[in-house]
């Protein structure tokens, strides 16, 4: 009985890991769908697990400040609190995806809850914008099995650099010097203006806002370029 239960347990993790790891790590490796670089001048800047109520409004007041450009990657029970917010990005010139309506791995839903994810977040936009998305990125970059298909109509975006600022030491030690090694030639940046998910720091989004306010600065007088994502630079 016990060899048995232990048959099913790793059968069933095997299938798990399928339907979810397995498929992530191809999909990056071989899908033309998923988008790591843009064909386009410049770099993109990009803003997941929003909005929030203090870091995303400070964020807008900084992107305004320099006139630069993002995209941001909304979680929809987020927007539906927030509204204001997103209709304030949507008006400043940026572009806005799906993030979920709630911040859950697609490897933890199933076909029919993941579509729920993406409907339910692109009323959100609809509701707070009266324009749907066109973007898409899966919380942490998970996909699944379904996940090009119920995305069939959405561009996924996933990063070309990405520097761990959800964790308060890694904006301190390494985020400026990073941001400044990334070329302007279409990379993806990602960074995040809400600290709440679990293995996040709370306030890590004020310690990235100081790093990011030093770094345009610079690029200000490079001469370099902060661009929205939009359809017409995907490969």
């Amino acid at each position: 009985m016990i060899k048995k239960s232990l048959g099913i347990i790793s059968v069933l993790t095997l299938l798990w890991m399928i339907y979810g790891m397995f498929t992530t790590l191809v999909l990056r490796k071989t899908s033309k769908r998923l988008v790591k670089k843009l064909n386009t001048d410049g770099i993109a800047l990009t803003f997941d697990d929003g909005p929030n109520e203090i870091y995303t409004i400070q964020l807008l007041d900084l992107l305004k400040r320099y006139d630069a450009k993002a995209t941001f990657f909304v979680v929809g029970e987020k927007v539906d609190r927030h509204p204001e917010i997103v209709k304030r990005i949507h008006q400043e010139g940026h572009a806005i995806g799906i993030h979920h309506y709630q911040h859950l791995s697609s490897w933890k839903l199933t076909p029919k809850q993941l579509e729920e994810q993406l409907v339910q977040t692109d009323k959100a936009i609809f509701r707070a914008t009266g324009e749907h998305p066109t973007l898409y990125r899966p919380p942490w970059g998970f996909c699944n099995l379904f996940t090009l298909q119920k995305a069939k109509n959405l561009d996924i975006i996933i990063w070309s650099h990405i520097f761990g600022d959800w964790k308060i030491h890694n904006c301190k030690r390494k985020l400026l010097e990073g941001l400044r090694q990334v070329p302007a030639d279409g990379s993806i940046v990602l960074l995040h203006d809400d600290g709440a998910n679990p293995g996040a720091d709370d306030e890590a989004p004020a310690f990235m806002l100081q790093q990011l306010e030093k770094y345009l600065e610079e690029s200000s007088q490079q001469n370099i370029s902060f661009v929205k994502i939009e359809g017409r630079m995907l490969p």
